[in-house]
């Protein structure tokens, strides 16, 4: 019997991911075979796959549809996660090449993870299928375990990829029985057909559905299941760091969306949990923040904070929250990744100027550096005209029309002690005299050109959101 080969149909719908792949292969093998004068060609090949899966992004894109039998979906929700998740991935490979080289670290290796863990995360935003979506996960997850102790010789890091693994191997537990469990309650795991086929075991299915929540809500970082984050943040590369904190994120987020949206049961049982689980995680984050006088570990709880900030919208169960989540997703990503990059210039050699103090004076010594950084606080914080203030309205705007008046207020209160940690940072920047142990080191150019990106589309969205929002709604709307 002969074999039979996918349709050419359903390789334009995977095209990012193949390319993805391809790459990330072609960069070990360069990293192998290669003379050690001509290893940071792999920066170069990393750069270029990452750029040829985002034009591949619009290949996919002309051929809508499913894929390999219904496994995978090519909508608009796909390609939007697509487009952001690639993006992530290309200024987390541009940004890192001078800290790799600055840190003695091996590049091939690196940059392949990259690409592998980008692939993963991009079959999760198609997914419709639970075992699929594991897949993908598991893709990502074995790659970002392995970056995030990539510096090996640092027993910070070494202890922050034991937590990340031990945590996120009880998380994929519960994802997988909560999936079989799920395939016990309807004899499927394709989201189309768990609610047509759910009503022979209902009680199963809610218990499967809560144990896929738990190990997803693990993957965003959603209180009770946050404790791993600011430790992981903190031991990892900063440039890791900028990765986890924004594409594992939306990936997960991605997946989230599409059981939300697609199966029924899901969207009235997780509808209290999502509601308690906002609540805790905007409080977890923000308040723990206060005190933290790391500056990775402050953006870390922030990061926590702003997933609470994404369920909210969840919790509204409607057409503009779900395009809010797309929005702040992408906004998020921005003003995270341009923060974390900019970190990792900073910190110097072996990441020692970490603290809040050592930041001192950096408005004087460094006015570039200094007035991006300003600009991805105030985002954060969400102050008008930059694309943190939109995300946010939208967020309020999803919450008051489905009256989640309280979670609204919640938003808001958490909004405000925020104000105290990112406004903190400012202040030493601008208003405290330099230190003199650190003197300032020129930004390169790759470097540069990450923080002119992610500070003009910070400001872009928070000026001109139409766009992106328009296409975030078309998104929302072809889950339905």
């Amino acid at each position: 019997m002969r074999p039979s080969f996918p349709p050419l149909d359903d390789l334009y719908r995977i095209a990012p991911e193949l390319v993805l792949c391809v790459f990330g292969i072609v960069v070990m093998l360069a990293e192998a075979f290669l003379p050690q004068k001509f290893r940071r060609v792999s920066a170069t090949l990393a750069l270029l796959g990452a750029g040829l899966a985002l034009a591949a992004v619009r290949l996919s894109a002309a051929h809508p549809g499913p894929a390999f039998s219904g496994l995978l979906r090519n909508d608009n929700f796909s390609i939007f996660l697509h487009g952001l998740l690639i993006a992530v991935a290309f200024l987390v490979i541009l940004g890192s090449a001078d800290y790799l080289e600055r840190e003695n670290l091996h590049q091939g290796e690196y940059y392949a993870l990259v690409l592998f863990a980008t692939a993963g995360m991009g079959v999760m935003a198609s997914a419709q299928e639970l075992v699929t979506a594991f897949i993908g996960l598991e893709m990502s997850s074995l790659s970002t375990y392995i970056l995030a102790s990539y510096r090996r010789d640092s027993p910070k890091a070494n202890e922050s990829a034991m937590k990340y693994f031990l945590l996120g191997s009880f998380a994929t537990a519960f994802f997988l029985y909560g999936v079989a469990l799920v395939y016990g309650a309807t004899g499927t795991t394709l989201l189309d057909h768990i609610s047509t086929a759910s009503e022979s075991s209902p009680t199963l299915l809610k218990l499967g559905l809560g144990m896929i929540f738990v190990g997803l809500a693990f993957k965003v970082a959603a209180a009770p299941f946050q404790l791993w984050t600011p430790d992981v943040y903190e031991g990892a590369p900063t440039p890791v760091t900028a990765l986890l904190s924004s594409g594992p994120k939306a990936a997960a987020f991605a997946v989230l969306l599409r059981i939300f949206s697609g199966v029924d049961e899901a969207s009235g049982l997780w509808f209290w949990a999502l509601w308690l689980a906002a609540a805790l995680t905007m409080f977890a984050g923000n308040l723990a923040a206060l005190v933290q006088l790391n500056v990775k570990r402050m953006l870390a709880y922030s990061s926590i904070a702003h997933a609470g900030y994404i369920l909210v919208a969840f919790a509204a169960r409607n057409e503009i929250g779900m395009a809010a989540v797309l929005f702040y997703l992408a906004a998020y990503a921005l003003m995270k990744l341009g923060a974390f990059i900019l970190i990792a210039h900073l910190g110097g050699a072996g990441e020692r100027r970490l603290e809040i103090n050592d930041y001192a004076g950096l408005g004087a010594q460094q006015p570039g550096a200094a007035a991006c950084l300003t600009l991805y606080l105030f985002s954060l914080l969400g102050l008008p005209v930059t694309a943190g203030f939109l995300g946010k309205f939208y967020i309020f705007d999803a919450a008051l029309k489905s009256h989640l008046v309280w979670l609204a207020v919640l938003l808001a209160l958490n909004s405000v002690i925020a104000a105290y940690y990112y406004l903190r940072l400012i202040v030493v920047m601008y208003m405290r005299p330099p230190q003199q142990t650190f003197a300032p080191q020129p930004i390169p150019a790759a470097v540069g050109l990450v923080l002119l990106i992610t500070a003009a589309g910070t400001l872009y969205l928070g000026l001109f959101p139409d766009v992106v929002m328009g296409f975030a709604w078309q998104s929302a709307l072809s889950l339905r």
